[in-house]
């Protein structure tokens, strides 16, 4: 009977900063398809250097990453496809704010050009997919609106929309709702949730907030010190875990995970 391949995996993975930091203890991880994983834990605990090293934006200091056909994404031609087929939504948005947002959305397309071919204008085609992307996320209306116009949900929304339209296999999110208030930071999720589950996408998302990772996860990895302390569905996540997430030192990566945040 055939077996399915994992959506993403790390072997052995670890990352030590050049300070001689231990960002990431050497850990082993696989993303099963479709499935909406959330990695929790306080700053510091090794989230954000986990999620950025699933899409080569740090180089692990030992072991691999491995995508979803099975090849290591080390290698510069798996890495470039890679990251096309990989959907990335920041906290701080990362969009041109003098760009209008269909400009900022029709960013997630570049992936599937040249270097030459960045030079000439999107197609119709392409336009129309920004389009279908940006009414998914209600900001249809927004098209031709600067992106610096927009409140700090709209901007997260027109993230959202950017890593759609690269018709992603996976979607990687990193602390999107750090710099929201609450009931806006639910509504960002609820549609993320919402359309990774109505595309079959798989997601891993970075998140603080205790109470939105168990609403959300169907998945908790909970992280601290770089190490992996919990692994399970959020209803085997009980106060005392909680607690070891949340109390346990970290080993000076704060300062060194918000540099790559």
């Amino acid at each position: 009977m055939p077996t399915t391949k994992p959506a993403i995996q790390a072997q052995s993975l670890g990352v030590i900063y050049s300070n001689g930091a231990v960002a990431l203890s050497p850990l082993d991880l696989t993303i099963e398809p479709g499935s909406f994983t959330v990695l929790l834990g306080a700053s510091g605990a090794g989230k954000s250097t986990l999620l950025r090293s699933l899409n080569g934006l740090v180089r692990p200091t030992q072991g691999r990453v491995l995508d979803a056909r099975g090849d290591s994404i080390a290698e510069a031609r798996t890495l470039r496809r890679h990251r096309r087929e990989t959907g990335m939504i920041f906290q701080q948005h990362q969009l041109i704010g003098r760009v209008s947002v269909l400009g900022n959305v029709l960013m997630g397309r570049l992936g599937y050009h040249t270097a030459l071919r960045t030079l000439f204008p999107f197609s119709g085609s392409e336009k129309h997919q920004a389009l279908d992307a940006l009414e998914r996320v209600g900001l249809l209306d927004k098209a031709l609106v600067r992106a610096d116009q927009l409140s700090g949900g709209q901007q997260q929304r027109v993230g959202i929309a950017r890593a759609l339209v690269q018709k992603p296999r996976l979607i990687l999110a990193d602390e999107p709702v750090a710099s929201l208030d609450p009931g806006t930071a639910e509504r960002v999720l609820s549609l993320l949730h919402g359309i990774c589950r109505a595309d079959g996408l798989t997601a891993v998302v970075s998140l603080h907030q205790l109470d939105f990772a168990k609403r959300f996860g169907e998945r908790i990895i909970g992280l601290a010190a770089g190490h992996i302390v919990f692994d399970g569905p959020p209803e085997r996540l009980d106060d005392a875990t909680a607690g070891q997430l949340y109390g346990a030192p970290t080993l000076g990566a704060p300062v060194l995970e918000e540099i790559f945040a």
